[in-house]
């Protein structure tokens, strides 16, 4: 089976993005372009804890509704969110309604201030995981990298944050360049990475 399928333009897209309408759109203009912003990348990493057990389709559908629940993924904000918070996004029937999650981006948005200070981005520290050894896209779910970074954040009390949600949250903010050979937004963003400048810590 070809990792290429034609999209309605006629061009070869990564197979994946034929699986829902939704999907192209993110696929051509989104996914793993590099990203340095910190609220980006702090909702993207939420946004994946949401996620698991559950499909991307139906977060991707949900998503303009989290950033009204969560404030724009402003970790900033929601670290300040209290049980009455909690509560209140209970019953907010545009997200995905669990506990656990819930929290835990909560927790993130602590951590996430406290990495900010500490690195002086989330981004810089994010970055200093970007994986330097190219391989072929799309065959793996999970990589040393995505291993190591779990390993950090875990260790600094970051919650939902596994090595494959890791992996997935790398291909889709830019730290890899997982397009197939053959997609036409491969090229696109190698390019965007070439230009891309590379957060660097404060130290």
């Amino acid at each position: 089976m070809s990792a290429t399928i034609l999209a309605p333009d006629g061009k070869p897209r990564c197979r994946w993005c034929a699986a829902a309408p939704e999907f192209l759109r993110y696929h051509d203009t989104e996914w793993g372009f590099p990203v340095a912003d910190d609220f980006r990348l702090f909702e993207k990493l939420s946004l994946e804890g949401f996620q698991s057990g559950l499909s991307w389709r139906t977060i991707l559908a949900k998503r303009e509704n989290f950033r009204k629940a969560f404030h724009g993924f402003d970790f900033n904000k929601v670290a300040r969110f209290t049980e009455k918070d909690v509560e209140r996004l209970l019953q907010d029937k545009g997200i995905v309604r669990h506990r656990g999650k819930i929290e835990a981006v909560i927790n993130n948005a602590q951590r996430a201030i406290e990495l900010a200070k500490q690195e002086g981005s989330l981004a810089a520290y994010i970055w200093q995981f970007e994986p330097q050894h190219i391989t072929t896209p799309q065959i793996a779910s999970t990589s040393a990298e995505s291993v190591a970074l779990s390993k950090a954040l875990k260790k600094q009390g970051w919650k939902f944050v596994g090595p494959t949600t890791l992996y997935a949250f790398m291909q889709a903010m830019g730290l890899i360049n997982d397009h197939v050979e053959g997609c036409i937004v491969r090229g696109e963003v190698e390019n965007s990475r070439k230009k891309f400048r590379v957060p660097r810590n404060k130290s």
